[in-house]
């Protein structure tokens, strides 16, 4: 085989993705979700200090970009660790969630 057919066949395998390109935007959406969760423990630790209480919903949000990516990786792969970090994530998600609209109905006028 010379190295036209390699090229060839390596395009039809991926589609003439660019498998670097592909590499760069997954680290690129580690580093999205590392920086949301530097940013978001900044702002909860400026509301605690502040007196502005405990904001869950920062973690909320944080929590789910890597819970639906873990997801999605379980979804395409069916590999149990991908599902049990999922799970731990949506667990996650869902604990923050109810502890922040906790805080919000109580410290509500309305109820």
């Amino acid at each position: 085989m010379n190295r036209e057919e390699i090229l060839e066949r390596s395009r039809k395998e991926n589609k003439n993705h660019d498998i670097y390109e592909k590499e760069v935007i997954i680290q690129g959406n580690r580093y999205a979700c590392i920086a949301a969760a530097v940013l978001a423990t900044v702002f909860f630790v400026i509301q605690i200090f502040t007196g502005g209480g405990m904001n869950y919903g920062l973690y909320a949000v944080v929590f789910s970009m890597p819970m639906a990516g873990f997801w999605r990786k379980y979804n395409k792969m069916h590999k149990k660790h991908e599902l049990l970090v999922a799970i731990c994530y949506t667990i996650g998600v869902l604990l923050f969630s109810v502890a922040h609209i906790y805080e919000l109905i109580s410290a509500s006028r309305i109820f």
